[in-house]
């Protein structure tokens, strides 16, 4: 494509009213298939079209303009400023990723290279209990990439929003290459009223937590998020979220829970889950649905029939998935509830207490015999001192020989260096469970990863490659390769299904009226190239990427534009 399009999203008065004048004398003359002038800001001609409904691939030509799709048929290519020939390709709807960790990462990566290079171009962010806003002013951002963050810049970003609305202002004024939406994060309106204390909330933080909801929501936010399984989220009784899910039910907003337990008591966290739902009428979404750990594999077909059997009660629930049999989360994760009573200080306290930390080390070598099944499918992925730095992209069983400890102590060892803030890759899930999810007609496509871009340096991390390679691998590996769907079910699922889910009208199918979110791929070639040894890798056969009518990607290449908005 040949002459840019400037990524500011506000026209002078004057082109705009030319614009507008166009656009509707183009509609009017829908009806007909060759179209007759004025021009078009983009002709992209010669396409295989999956407009994102799961029905069969057309070919028809799309004129687009300003940010919007206004033609579709056979057009011109005279008609169009532009021309794009997207002969022998694949034209969809741009990919919603419905489950992502974005919004802690997206202002130091506003370009969010590893999300549009593999054809996202809108995030759901705020999920598993963690949203970026709101917060308390003095209030550091608990977030899994605020590690990341060079210390000057986390500070400004810190010190520039309180609210929705302000955070919403912020990504306005910097400027962002993919389309945001925010859920609420449930553990962090918790932490701001009751800190890591396990207990209920008084009357009166519930009141206040509730008043955060309905703010939120009302200045933007689509929905509520928990995060069961982390602190504060473990300590939350279900009459709790019930009742922020009935506030968010008023709204029309979406519950998005990563559930209490995913490995031995994965079929009770997925009932509990159902039940808000049921009591409520909130929207329920079952975060990354899977069933955790060798001894739980069996679990997976009743966790999916309980959906179905939702399903079919009337219940609006759905859930997603990542294509990948491993997870990413905090070495936290393995530690009993009665541990985490206070947060990260008060466990360090309790491992320096001889009886305590006996009774912990016990309780977690139960814990990963469960789940993942054994250490050395623990694999580290990032810390934060440059001296434990070596150990990334080794396993627990490694990291143990190599210090002459047993790898329940050198877990313990590792997480007071690092000060409780280690990530790793679980290995703790069967192909043939992954696959059987993804298949399921309930299951939506999501990444679980964040905006992110190659590193320049060394770096002490080594994330999951699912930030990179999700939708092509589920359309190269899973699609193509496996064929355990159909192309036009695989990008329903990355498009309209997860639109309808979080109520984006304007997005998530082609159609005449509907934004200009499109992505041109080669069906034959797509692949993802991130893998867990080399992450930082774009995928193949992503040629082309349109955020709000405006070229992101053009011949696989980032073109630096920041055209997305806040939905």
């Amino acid at each position: 494509m040949s002459e840019p399009t400037s990524h500011r999203n506000h026209l002078p008065r004057r082109e705009f009213l030319a614009r507008a004048a166009t656009a509707t004398l183009g509609m009017a003359l829908f009806p007909t298939t060759v179209w007759a002038r004025p021009s078009f800001d983009l002709v992209i001609r010669g396409g295989m079209v999956l407009d994102g409904t799961g029905g069969p691939p057309f070919q028809a030509d799309l004129g687009i303009m300003g940010d919007t799709i206004a033609a579709l048929g056979d057009i011109d290519p005279a008609q169009g400023r532009r021309v794009l020939d997207a002969a022998g390709l694949v034209v969809s709807p741009g990919f919603i990723d419905i489950h992502s960790h974005s919004d802690g990462s997206i202002l130091r990566y506003p370009t969010a290279d590893s999300r549009v290079m593999q054809g996202v171009t809108t995030e759901i962010t705020g999920n598993c209990g963690g949203s970026a806003a709101p917060r308390a002013p003095r209030e550091a951002e608990e977030h899994p990439e605020a590690a990341l963050l060079p210390e000057g810049e986390a500070a400004r970003a810190r010190a520039a929003w309180t609210d929705v609305a302000s955070y919403f202002r912020v990504l306005d004024e910097e400027g962002i290459s993919v389309n945001h939406a925010l859920l609420l994060g449930h553990g962090t309106l918790r932490q701001m009223v009751a800190g890591s204390e396990d207990r209920p909330l008084t009357p009166e933080e519930m009141a206040t937590v509730l008043g955060m909801v309905e703010e939120g929501m009302d200045q933007g936010a689509i929905g509520i998020s928990t995060g069961l399984e982390y602190v504060p989220g473990r300590f939350t009784p279900t009459e709790e979220i019930v009742a922020m899910a009935r506030a968010v039910a008023r709204r029309g907003g979406l519950y998005a829970t990563h559930i209490r337990n995913e490995e031995a008591m994965l079929l009770e966290a997925v009932d509990e889950a159902l039940r808000i739902g049921r009591e409520t009428g909130v929207r329920v979404q079952i975060a990354h649905l899977k069933a955790a750990g060798m001894p739980n594999w069996g679990k997976q077909v009743a966790a999916l029939d309980l959906i179905v059997g939702a399903r079919t009660a009337g219940g609006d629930v759905l859930a997603d998935a990542y294509p990948y049999t491993a997870y990413s989360t905090g070495l936290t994760i393995f530690m009993p509830a009665w541990a985490m009573d206070g947060g990260w200080e008060a466990l360090a306290r309790r491992l320096d207490d001889p009886v305590q930390r006996a009774r912990l080390r016990d309780e977690l070598l139960q814990r990963v015999l469960l789940d993942p099944g054994a250490f050395h499918l623990i694999v580290i992925s990032s810390v934060r001192t440059d001296g434990n730095r070596p150990l990334v992209g080794l396993n627990l069983e490694e990291i143990a020989e190599a210090r002459g400890q047993e790898p329940v102590d050198a877990l313990l060892r590792l997480l007071v260096e690092e000060g409780g803030s280690v990530s790793f890759i679980g290995h703790g899930m069967s192909a043939e469970n992954v696959e059987m999810v993804l298949s399921h007609p309930l299951v939506m496509i999501g990444s679980d990863g964040s905006s992110m871009a190659p590193p320049l340096e060394p770096t002490r991390s080594r994330p999951h490659p699912r930030s990179y390679g999700t939708f092509p691998r589920v359309l190269g590996h899973y699609c193509r390769e496996l064929g355990i769907f159909d192309l036009p079910t695989a990008v329903r699922k990355m498009t309209s299904m997860p639109a309808d889910q979080v109520r984006l009208r304007d997005r998530g199918r082609i159609a005449r009226g509907k934004k200009a979110d499109l992505v041109v791929f080669d069906a034959t070639t797509v692949r993802d190239a991130a893998t867990f040894n080399d992450p930082h890798r774009f995928p193949t056969g992503i040629l082309h990427v349109l955020v709000n009518g405006v070229a992101v990607v053009e011949e696989a290449v980032h073109t630096g534009r920041r055209p997305g908005r806040v939905v």
